[in-house]
């Protein structure tokens, strides 16, 4: 297995206070899975995303990619967050040039790659502009292909599109599945949104809160191309709904 997670507990100290941000999580992802943590405020996915990238260590319990524990953040791996965390002073190109640049990659290759992945997010063209020039939806396009840039093994992704209108999030989700088949990468993508979750994921892990735990993991029965409209669709999205209202503690093995 590619990426495993085995009896993963997380806890913090707050004003005095200890709680559990993750409560004996277990959870295995084979290479090149679109993987979305799914769950509310304070359900730990968050906790997760960031123990599964090296930024956080658990308490207990193991973190392993490629046969090898995670105790710090690998440079095989990218992290997109919610925050864009461009460089204002930098254009376009040279922010998406960034990864290339500590990776010693020579200029014009710097150059001859960041400009593929922004043609690849539909930003061709704009290599010169300054990220103030950018919407919203455009920073996020460049993020993304800033982290594309450096062939990651792996990409996390905190609620990336959370901050962004409904019009240009779906717009975004539909690049984001469209460059994880054509790009074949291990995506784990965290969300509170079950739609969001449908549409990209090949299984959806969903988490409750008080303390962070996984209630089930689905696997999402739908094909590369999704119709948000569609019967199946909706089905789906329903069943999974469900799963937040039922009163069954522990986990339950779940298909739809």
């Amino acid at each position: 297995m590619y990426i495993e997670v085995k009896d993963a507990c997380k806890d913090f100290v707050q004003d005095g206070k200890r709680f559990t941000a993750l409560d004996h999580v277990s959870l295995d992802i084979e290479k090149g899975e679109f993987i979305c943590l799914l769950g509310p405020s304070g359900c730990g996915k968050s906790t997760l995303l960031n123990a599964l990238a090296g930024f956080e260590k658990v308490s207990s319990g193991t973190v392993r990619i490629g046969g090898k524990e995670v105790t710090e953040p690998s440079l095989s791996n990218i992290t997109i967050f919610q925050n864009y965390g461009l460089l204002p002073w930098r254009t376009v190109l040279k922010n998406v040039e960034l990864g290339l640049e500590s990776k010693k990659v020579p200029k014009e290759k710097r150059a001859e790659i960041s400009k593929k992945y922004l043609e690849l997010v539909g930003l061709s063209g704009y290599e010169k502009r300054y990220p103030k020039q950018l919407s919203g939806g455009q920073q996020q396009r460049v993020a993304i292909a800033r982290g594309l840039a450096v062939d990651p093994d792996i990409i996390f992704m905190d609620e990336p599109f959370g901050a962004l209108d409904a019009i240009t999030r779906m717009k975004l989700q539909e690049d984001i599945l469209r460059i994880s088949r054509e790009e074949k990468k291990t995506i784990i993508f965290v969300t509170h949104d079950i739609e969001e979750a449908v549409f990209l994921a090949d299984r959806i892990v969903v988490m409750m809160a008080d303390p962070g735990r996984i209630k089930s993991i689905v696997k999402v029965p739908l094909g590369a191309h999704r119709d948000r409209t569609s019967d199946d669709f909706l089905y789906v999205r329903d069943k999974i709904f469900e799963l937040f209202n039922m009163k069954t503690e522990g986990f339950i093995e779940y298909y739809i």
